[in-house]
């Protein structure tokens, strides 16, 4: 059975006006026996921009800045920039996240030389309405998971989306890059619900409206992970960025299970193929940890653990997570024990 450690909660809301109601979901950097932290703060009015600390070693914090160092500028995003991920590629940072306008979700991302400045690349995810989209993924008919056309089937049906007509469209979450190119090609894992897919392209100029039609219409060759087990019995996403190992790429995601009492959110771990990360070489049956802790049981989203960053000091492998929607925790476990048990 794996021994997971829970560390407790090392970031936690403070009073400057721009994270007094939460600050979770850290993108993690680690650099050496430093690790940067970029996490989601939001302040009142449900309005998030990202917040930057320093640790020294996995857990002690030794920076904090009061000010955001990244912040909604464009109409895309003005409700916020959400659940970010950092990936490093070369010398350039890759930083991911979630644009919300305040009613649209949108995958996004922005580079960075030094963590502290950052070029916008803005909005790589497809812009489809409901029933534009509802209409390309029936195309994967008897291909693919029934689970992807009941959603957007229901939301059709019952007219949801009559309400906004024109102005409501899928939302694409969870954008993480792997750390390298793969055949040549940026490659990153995204979720168009309920599963975790994958994309490559060279440039952002390539994903055009034709791009994407392609790319829904054979959504199931795209397809990384399909939600499995009990506790993935709502949806499932990436979420921290691949970690390459001799025996494949470890990825560390989400699960979201339903229950009578609401969702109740895992991290989970699975072993994907080096060259095709669509080849799925093992995944565990049950959650690497779940919500049982008081500050994962209780905040703005009760028994949420969402996976979003890692480090790794000597064989420890420290994974950094949004509790409750609330605060930033850790836990740990030893990466070679994980391997083993992804083992065939």
């Amino acid at each position: 059975m794996l021994s997971v450690k829970k560390h407790g909660v090392i970031l936690e809301k403070t009073n400057n006006s721009f994270e007094n109601k939460g600050a979770f979901n850290p993108a993690i950097m680690q650099e050496g026996n430093t690790v940067h932290i970029l996490y989601r703060a939001v302040r009142e009015g449900n309005f998030s921009s990202v917040g930057y600390c320093k640790l020294k070693g996995p857990m002690k914090v030794v920076e904090r800045y009061k000010e955001p160092i990244f912040y909604p500028e464009k109409s895309y995003e003005h409700q916020g920039i959400e659940d970010p991920r950092i990936t490093k590629i070369k010398d350039t940072y890759y930083l991911t996240y979630s644009a919300y306008d305040g009613i649209n979700v949108f995958g996004a991302y922005a580079t960075s030389k030094d963590l502290q400045t950052f070029d916008r690349k803005g909005i790589i995810t497809p812009k489809f309405t409901f029933e534009e989209y509802s209409q390309l993924i029936k195309l994967n008919f008897e291909k693919i998971n029934l689970m992807h056309l009941m959603f957007y089937n229901l939301f059709i049906r019952y007219k949801i989306a009559d309400i906004m007509k024109d102005k409501i469209y899928i939302w694409d979450k969870n954008l993480v890059f792997f750390p390298e190119k793969i055949k040549g090609k940026f490659a990153v894992l995204h979720r168009l619900y309920p599963s975790i897919q994958i994309l490559y392209f060279n440039d952002i100029s390539e994903l055009t409206v034709e791009f994407w039609k392609e790319y829904i219409s054979n959504l199931q060759k795209h397809i990384v992970l399909i939600p499995k087990y009990k506790h993935e019995n709502g949806h499932i996403g990436a979420g921290c960025p691949p970690i390459k190992t001799a025996k494949g790429w470890l990825i560390i995601y989400h699960s979201a299970q339903l229950t009578q009492e609401g969702y109740i959110y895992h991290a989970c771990a699975a072993l994907l193929d080096l060259k095709n990360p669509t080849m799925l070489i093992s995944r565990l049956k049950q959650p690497l940890f779940s919500p049982i802790e008081p500050w994962e049981l209780k905040g703005s989203v009760n028994n949420v653990v969402f996976p979003s960053g890692t480090a790794l000091f000597d064989d420890e492998l420290y994974i950094y997570y949004g509790a409750a929607d609330s605060r930033v925790a850790v836990a740990s476990i030893n990466i070679h024990e994980l391997l083993n048990e992804l083992k065939i």
